[in-house]
Order: C-alpha cells, then sequence, then structure tokens
C-alpha cells in the first residue's frame, strides 16, 4: 500500500486473490466492490490475506432481496449453506484476524456450536434496539440480534483496540462516587469497555445514514467492530454488503475496504456509498429513499 500526494492510500487489490475476477468489480484507491456470489469470490481469495470480517448473511427468514429470496428448502440446507461460507472466511482470515457474524436468533445456536468446534469464540455479542411501536399481541417481541466474535484459534493472538471504544460510565462516575476498595481511595472511572449488550437504533427512514435496503445495520455498530478489532490500513471484508454500511465506515475510519454483493441495486449503492464511481453504465447513482415497507409511523401519518 502507498499514499498519494494528497495522503490517500493507494492499495493493490489484485494481490489478495488467485487470479483475475470474472465478477464485475470496481476499485478506488482504499475500497473494492464486487459484484457476485461470496462464496464464489471467497474461493478466489488468498489465504490469511485481510484482517477483519463482518459477515451479515442472510437470516432464511423470508426477507425480500430483489433478484434473490431469502429463504432456503429447509433450516439444515441454510446451516450447511452457512458453514461454507463461515469455513472460507476464516480461511482468508488472518492469523491474528477476527470475524464477526450474525445470523437469526433460531439459527446462531446451530452456527455457535459449529465454531466452538472448530474455531474459537471470543465473545457472544448481543445488539438490542428499540421497537417502532408495533409489536404482537400475542408473543414477547423480539428486539434483539445477536452477533459472533471468533477467532482461528485459543492460542491466536488477536486486536482489540479498547480505548478506541471506550464509553460513558454512568454509575459511579455521573453520581460522583468514590472507590474505597483502592487505596488510596479514587473516584470511579468516568469511560468503561462496552459489555457484549450493544444498544444501538435500528436505521430509520429519516436518518442520513438510510439506504434501501431491508436489513441495514447501523453505522455506530459497524463503528465500534472495526475501530476495535483492526488498524488504520488493516484490510476489511464483507462478503454479504447489502447497503455496504462496513465498506463506507472502513473507509473512514482509514481502513481498506472490501464489499461482495449479489444483487445490482445493492452493489450500486456501494459503488455510490464508498465513492468509487457515481456512474455505472451511463447510470447516475443518486441517492433516492424509498420506504422499506408501506406503512408509516405515527409521526408522520396525514
Amino acid at each position: 500500500m502507498s499514499i498519494n500526494s494528497a495522503g490517500q492510500m493507494n492499495f493493490n487489490f489484485d494481490k489478495l486473490f488467485t487470479a483475475p475476477l470474472e465478477e464485475e468489480n470496481m476499485t478506488g484507491n482504499s475500497s473494492m466492490a464486487i459484484l457476485g456470489d461470496s462464496i464464489s469470490v471467497l474461493k478466489k481469495m488468498k489465504d490469511k490475506s485481510v484482517q477483519l470480517i463482518f459477515a451479515d448473511a442472510p437470516y432464511n427468514i423470508g426477507k425480500d432481496f430483489g433478484n434473490n429470496s431469502d429463504k432456503w428448502d429447509n433450516m439444515y440446507d441454510y446451516i450447511d449453506w452457512c458453514k461454507v461460507w463461515i469455513d472460507e472466511c476464516m480461511r482468508v482470515l488472518s492469523d491474528t484476524g477476527t470475524m464477526y457474524f450474525m445470523t437469526a436468533t433460531q439459527h446462531m445456536p446451530y452456527l455457535d456450536v459449529f465454531v466452538s468446534e472448530k474455531y474459537n469464540v471470543l465473545c457472544r455479542i448481543i445488539w438490542a434496539y428499540d421497537s417502532s411501536g408495533v409489536q404482537s399481541k400475542k408473543i414477547y417481541g423480539s428486539l434483539y440480534e445477536p452477533i459472533l466474535m471468533i477467532n482461528k484459534t485459543k492460542k491466536s493472538k488477536y486486536t482489540f483496540n479498547y480505548e478506541e471504544i471506550m464509553i460513558e460510565a454512568k454509575t459511579g462516575a455521573k453520581r460522583k462516587l468514590i472507590d474505597y476498595r483502592k487505596n488510596p481511595p479514587q473516584p470511579y472511572n468516568t469511560k468503561k469497555v462496552p459489555g457484549n449488550v450493544w444498544d444501538f437504533s435500528r436505521v430509520r427512514f429519516k436518518m442520513n445514514e438510510y439506504e434501501n435496503h431491508p436489513t441495514q445495520k447501523p453505522e455506530a455498530l459497524l463503528e465500534r467492530i472495526i475501530k476495535a478489532s483492526s488498524n488504520v490500513g488493516d484490510v476489511v471484508l464483507d462478503p454479504f454488503s447489502g447497503s455496504f454500511t462496513t465498506t463506507a465506515t472502513a473507509i473512514r475510519l482509514k481502513r481498506v475496504a472490501i464489499g461482495i454483493e449479489l444483487n445490482e441495486e445493492y452493489y450500486e449503492i456501494g459503488l455510490r456509498r464508498t465513492g468509487i464511481t457515481a456512474i455505472r453504465n451511463g447510470k447516475n447513482l443518486e441517492k433516492v429513499k424509498v420506504r422499506k415497507t408501506n406503512a408509516k409511523s405515527k409521526y408522520v401519518r396525514g
């Protein structure tokens, strides 16, 4: 990697692959967007070539992704498919790298057992979020999604920049309490490392970061992951890029970012959002916000 006269990174993406890609792809100074199947592209990547992976694969819950359906014939076929891409991701992950991945709550136990036996689970994280106000009257509403943080082995070293992700310690510090367990006694810390329950709002229509994607993840969530588990100049990979939040956030944090996406519409979002290009095949890739559902919140109803 080199730095140009404007202080921008110039990364040679060719060195990450065993051969030139047949899939359509475009690159910027420090970002690459690929239109294609994630497993097919992963198989062309070199071993141990990336430092951080965030994978938010389809959940097998019937979401509409336009040109493909988020629905397998049965749960076991879905789990088997997940095992394939997890193994490919772990192959391209460096020995000191970290992977975070998400799936539906009902499927995570199966994948947790799989990775626990084959790799090493560093942390089980809960992303908790607020309700839109509409909940089932027959059962408790689901207000969280699980995230698994893993690396290759228990003995593997890994990056964890805890000082980059400190949050306010609301209890003792706000009340100006003194910790008498220390000698001499000292005020409680005003900052602390986050626990494994993360409270980030879901992306709403009125937010600037909103994109036309049914399962968009918030930038704040990805910022914590990228800051904690990578360093400036590291390669960050998202094999199911969707709205390209991972790549856009990684670029802002001065990492090298690669996003793979099967859906052409979402791929174009990635090209625009990462700053790679504003035009594809003569089409101006302007941002046009469209609601994910026809239902309007009580705040915007006429």
